[in-house]
């Protein structure tokens, strides 16, 4: 079975605004706001570059940001679930 790939909407599609190390998103399509933490908003970009399944964003990651440990698959595992229950990120 292939690994899950995840992807973004377009930028337009959600505003940011970085606050005091949290970041406010406002989600145009469904109306709604969030308010994440990183790595949130780092997936988020790091996903606008095309669709991905968890190696590949963590190495898109990894290439901007000291991304280590053994879990950190699993990390962003567990993130990109949340942003998929707030409607943030989707399916490929």
């Amino acid at each position: 079975m292939a690994p899950l790939r995840y992807l973004a909407d377009p930028p337009e599609d959600v505003r940011a605004v970085a606050l005091d190390g949290l970041s406010v998103l406002y989600h145009v399509p469904s109306g709604t706001t969030h308010i994440v933490a990183s790595p949130a908003p780092e997936i988020l970009a790091a996903l606008r570059e095309g669709p991905a399944d968890v190696a590949e964003l963590l190495a898109r990651l990894a290439a901007h940001f000291d991304v280590e440990g053994d879990d950190a698959a699993a990390a962003i595992g567990a993130r990109l679930g949340e942003l998929e229950a707030a409607g943030l990120v989707r399916r490929a």
